[in-house]
């Protein structure tokens, strides 16, 4: 089975591939497969986006697709950044800014829970579109921490846990994380599909 991801981020492939590695599965790019496909991510909710994605990829090939978003939500900020959270600082992906422009926004605030919520869409061969969603609840630090990881992971701290995701190894953090957690739902899916 080949499973087509809508990405081309080099750590959120890592941490996919890394989850699936003991299925019979080809984990490939979109652009391992000769798309350069950009989707204009102008839904208003994760769900809205990730099917943007599966379905503009979905019309190029027969292979299983799979796109996924992801969103910060803080409570004493509404629930922002939410479904801006890879452009929170109005910047495109700059992590470092978005992570800044939230530490700030939080400054005055005694509540710092938080929570991450990733939405997955499978689209199987059969053009069947399969939602699957992970959430991990957790804080916002009050500084930085760590260094692996991507996004928002040196200042979210998961509930239980006394390190943020940038201080975990990729093991631990999948093991816990929105991510993993919707990956590892995936996994049974696939599983039931072949």
């Amino acid at each position: 089975m080949k499973l087509v991801l809508s990405t081309d981020n080099k750590n959120k492939t890592k941490e996919i591939t890394n989850l699936l590695k003991d299925l019979d599965i080809e984990v490939l790019t979109k652009s391992d497969i000769g798309f350069n496909i950009n989707v204009e991510e102008n839904g208003r909710t994760l769900y809205d986006n990730a099917l943007l994605k599966a379905n503009e990829l979905a019309k190029k090939t027969d292979y299983y697709i799979l796109a996924d978003d992801t969103g910060l939500f803080v409570n004493s900020l509404n629930g922002e950044p939410g479904v801006y959270s890879a452009r929170y600082a109005g910047v495109e992906h700059n992590d470092k800014l978005n992570r800044e422009k939230l530490l700030e926004n939080l400054k005055l605030y005694q509540d710092r829970s938080a929570y991450f919520k990733t939405q997955l869409i499978l689209i199987d061969n059969k053009k069947n579109i399969i939602p699957i969603e992970g959430v991990c609840q957790g804080i916002i630090t009050e500084e930085e921490r760590g260094s692996s990881g991507f996004g928002y992971d040196q200042i979210f701290q998961p509930l239980g846990y006394k390190q943020t995701f940038a201080e975990m190894s990729i093991e631990d953090k999948n093991k816990i994380s929105h991510r993993g957690k919707a990956l590892q739902k995936l996994k049974i899916k696939l599983t039931e599909i072949k």
